[in-house]
């Protein structure tokens, strides 16, 4: 191995420091002698803690937080000013973030017993993992070879994906990286996408101060993954706020003369001219800076994969035990193995994956359903915190008759007594999905001011296949925007 100066051995090597790598390995070695290396070359802690959903609900949270107030009689009075302090919102964000200073979970892997390495790590043959001096945060030790005793679980995450526009990527645009360590507030800007993080980060930068801001979206609604009514309720509170949201339309090129390289979220030069093709015709919008929001991708390229005959693009395939078929020693965790890019799935595929590497390790069976991951197939959670928020788990209806399910729907306008007590003007909607012959629920989207707290009892419900007979003894607190529950159950008795 040219170039290799050092050699460690661990039993469990993580390449990738995210929550998602860091639950892998805690479970992994924990009440163990066990030992563990997690191999980063950027951040530990990874995209969430700070570039993705840490920052990102830091800086959506005043926004929320006088929506709310301004919607109360005797608090809105007291308002004196209806939109958020832009210095103290990107002072919290760089509290929760630590200023990108990893140092604490650090400290927290050495706490846990994981070894931390810093490099870019490539697998090199059956349980050998190279790390080079690839990033700013390599440790400068130069080559060093691992070898892991049990093995090894990719939790490289995701990169956000960059259409082939001409002119784009010479233009510099914000990625979500930059959106949510913006530094400099644009005036203009256009939102490349329809999906999360378009809608999150249109939400937040109206909040700081975009006067104008522009949304280029191909299809012909936001969110498109969920429930038709989530996609225009949504679109709805954007466009009231001043958004220009152009439906079946797509960026075909654009102008940026003056380029500067300038970092995380400043505005990457001067001003930049975007072509919009739109129902057959064209206009051009001159903007400050641009957003590209049109999805990500895994981040499985200049991993080594070749040498073991997998590709080095797209997802890293696993079984349901997050193993790589044909190679038992080898695991993919997180956004990489491409079934689903949330955080927190990431995180149980994670405590998965260290469970079965452990009970592999112990020569244990892996009998009893911790073992296998089931609840990132049918029974995902997913909370998009824009306002009004959306909160869902499961399938959707169109989805449930995609899978063949023989469905029952009960939906209705969230409008009790607990959601007017949040606000005189709440408009929300809800709507339940349920499997008519085994009586159960699979799915349930709710849209409005505090719902991210009712897709808890949702997943319980999905996750438990809990009888739609037994949810009636389900009780919701009064009064609580949770009492949606009753007027859906009420539906369907």
């Amino acid at each position: 191995m040219t170039g290799t100066t050092d050699v460690s051995t661990y039993d469990v090597v993580v390449i990738g420091g995210g929550p998602v790598g860091e639950n892998a390995a805690e479970y992994a070695i924990k009440g163990s002698s066990r030992t563990a290396a997690i191999v980063e070359h950027e951040l530990v802690g990874g995209e969430c803690s700070y570039w993705a959903c840490m920052p990102s609900k830091g800086l959506l949270g005043p926004g929320a937080a006088l929506a709310a107030t301004s919607g109360l009689p005797g608090a809105r009075e007291r308002l004196t000013q209806r939109t958020p302090d832009v210095g103290a919102v990107l002072g919290w964000r760089d509290t929760i973030t630590h200023q990108r200073d990893d140092s604490s979970q650090v400290d927290w892997a050495s706490g846990a017993g994981i070894d931390v390495i810093r490099g870019h790590g490539r697998i090199v043959g059956e349980r050998e993992v190279e790390v080079g001096g690839r990033g700013e945060r390599s440790d400068g030790k130069g080559n060093r070879r691992i070898v892991a005793r049990e093995a090894v679980v990719v939790a490289t995450g995701s990169t956000a994906s960059v259409p082939p526009i001409p002119g784009l990527r010479e233009a510099r645009p914000w990625t979500s990286r930059d959106a949510t360590n913006m530094v400099d507030v644009p005036e203009r800007m256009v939102v490349l996408g329809g999906g999360v993080v378009a809608c999150e980060a249109a939400t937040w930068l109206l909040d700081l101060g975009v006067r104008e801001l522009t949304m280029v979206i191909r299809g012909d609604r936001v969110l498109p993954k969920a429930e038709q009514f989530v996609g225009e309720q949504v679109a709805t509170g954007l466009i009231r706020r001043g958004v220009d949201i152009r439906f079946g339309a797509q960026i075909s090129a654009v102008e940026r003369p003056d380029v500067a390289d300038t970092g995380y979220g400043h505005i990457h030069g001067g001003p930049a001219r975007v072509t919009v093709d739109q129902g057959g015709g064209s206009s051009v919008l001159e903007v400050d800076e641009l957003l590209v929001a049109a999805g990500r991708a895994p981040a499985t390229s200049d991993l080594g994969l070749e040498v073991l005959d997998l590709p080095d693009s797209g997802p890293l395939r696993v079984d349901h035990h997050m193993t790589v078929p044909g190679h038992l020693w080898l695991y993919a965790v997180g956004d990489v193995n491409g079934r689903v890019a949330l955080t927190h799935m990431g995180k149980y595929q994670g405590r998965v994956a260290g469970d079965v590497i452990a009970a592999r390790a112990d020569g244990r069976p892996l009998d009893g359903s911790r073992f296998t991951a089931s609840a990132d197939r049918d029974a995902i959670p997913q909370v998009v915190f824009t306002r009004p928020e959306m909160a869902s788990v499961g399938r959707t209806e169109a989805q449930a008759r995609h899978d063949g399910i023989d469905v029952v729907i009960a939906e209705a306008d969230i409008a009790v007594a607990g959601s007017y007590l949040v606000s005189p003007d709440y408009a929300g909607h809800a709507k339940l999905v349920i499997d008519r012959s085994r009586d159960v629920l699979v799915g349930a989207t709710f849209v409005g001011a505090d719902t991210a707290e009712l897709v808890h009892s949702a997943t319980v419900a999905v996750v438990g296949e809990v009888t739609i007979d037994r949810l009636w003894h389900a009780v919701p607190s009064y009064p609580t925007v949770s009492e949606v529950w009753l007027r859906l159950l009420e539906q369907l008795r």
